[in-house]
């Protein structure tokens, strides 16, 4: 289940890499506002991955027990309230766009191109929650095909409209926005029509029993949400002090992001593919298939984490250089490329504890390592780093941060394991 997952997961983020290439031709102050725009994205996403994560953990335990017509019913209601949710926070972002920016450290020269940008962006970002809630639903099933495939189509469309948007309409930075948009708009004709077909949502009776199932909703997915925003609002906080360090800092620092984003790829394939078996297992009460998933799960992600984090290191220069055409940039970027992709073993075992969290119905153990990987390891530990070396040592002190993240979170999901299995068993 996680191949066709790690595949679509590479191309999605291999169209936001070759994204901020292009927009890295623009100039600075247009990457600079891709940058600033990073931690608003892992907001959204933070809410969108904390509402799939209620879909793939509920409707696969429904499956599991033999409850088909509730799960049709429960897809339903999921897309139905993720869609009016985004709706409204997109809406939101964009009437206090400029107190955003400004208390992330952005410049009020820049709010033109955030102005640009945004406009069009939060649209985007609407229908990309949209055909997520999709994605999810079919890996709820078991069919992680297609999902796999709508990535794979929807990336290759943004690629080709990037530069025929950016350049060749000479739309620039809205260019970008307008080509994640149509993607993701296509990627929900190309998802949704499906799962109609397959009969796996129904509209139908979705309002029978509204508050309970509202309830066992929101019980797994506002602690998960609460769990995926965590991110972001690190990611602002990380956003804070690298600005302080200039404009092209905060630039270097989002193309930096987005390398990272290509750099799990395969621990967030893990993170979507896992949860539904894990899901599955939990509701037969087979806590020794979950114990042996997670095995397996962990060293796949070590050895592929630190087999990438030596090619990076080797040709960080050319890297580097590829990216950007500008020399300061570069330099910031190959010292990213040089000090943090060795830590994503650990932060890559931190993910896939949180979604297995989840998917054995203890959310609240999710939220402690979520917040203990952020705010008592990663936060602290850059802060640190850029007291005692400016910028180089703020990155030195983000991959610290990600290794005692792992670290710990291994430690607090034994314990939540055995506690789920006593709870489960009656003990």
């Amino acid at each position: 289940m996680t191949w066709p997952m790690l595949i679509g997961i590479i191309s999605l983020m291999s169209f936001q890499l070759v994204d901020s290439v292009f927009i890295a031709r623009l100039g600075v102050a247009p990457l600079a506002v891709v940058g600033f725009t990073i931690p608003i994205y892992q907001l959204f996403i933070g809410i969108q991955v904390g509402i799939g994560i209620a879909t793939t953990a509920l409707i696969s335990q429904l499956l599991g027990a033999n409850k088909e017509q509730q799960a049709k019913e429960l897809a339903g209601l999921i897309v139905l309230i993720g869609s009016v949710v985004f709706a409204v926070l997109a809406l939101i972002t964009w009437l206090f766009r400029a107190q955003i920016v400004q208390m992330l450290g952005g410049t009020p020269e820049l709010m033109p191109y955030v102005d640009e940008f945004w406009a069009i962006w939060l649209v985007g970002a609407f229908f990309g929650a949209f055909v997520y809630f999709g994605y999810s639903i079919c890996r709820a099933n078991g069919n992680t095909l297609l999902p796999g495939f709508g990535m794979v189509a929807t990336s290759l469309i943004n690629i080709a409209l990037d530069p025929l948007y950016i350049f060749v309409f000479d739309l620039g930075l809205a260019g970008a926005a307008w080509a994640t948009l149509n993607s993701f708009f296509l990627g929900v004709l190309i998802i949704y029509p499906q799962i109609f077909k397959r009969g796996w949502m129904i509209f139908s009776h979705i309002f029978n029993n509204f508050v309970e199932k509202t309830r066992s909703i929101l019980s797994i997915a506002l602690p998960a949400m609460t769990s995926q925003l965590l991110p972001a609002l690190s990611s602002m906080l990380a956003t804070y002090l690298v600005a302080s360090h200039g404009t092209e800092s905060v630039a270097a620092w989002g193309m930096g992001i987005r390398v990272e984003f290509f750099s799990i790829i395969l621990v967030l394939a893990m993170t979507m593919s896992l949860p539904p078996m894990i899901g599955k297992a939990y509701g037969a009460q087979d806590f020794g298939h979950i114990a042996l998933l997670l095995k397996l799960a962990i060293k796949s992600l070590v050895i592929w984490q630190l087999g990438l984090a030596v090619i990076l290191w080797l040709f960080e220069a050319p890297i580097s250089q590829a990216l950007t055409g500008n020399p300061q940039i570069a330099e910031i970027v190959g010292w990213y490329l040089m000090y943090i992709p060795a830590s994503y073993a650990l932060l890559g075992v931190c993910m896939l504890l949180v979604s297995a969290s989840n998917a054995i119905s203890r959310p609240m153990d999710g939220l402690k390592i979520s917040v203990a990987r952020l705010f008592i390891c990663y936060v602290p530990c850059m802060y640190l780093g850029s007291i005692i070396n400016d910028l180089p040592g703020l990155m030195v002190g983000a991959a610290a941060g990600n290794i005692l993240a792992g670290i710990v979170s291994i430690w607090m999901f034994r314990r939540a394991f055995a506690q789920a299995k006593a709870k489960r068993h009656g003990v």
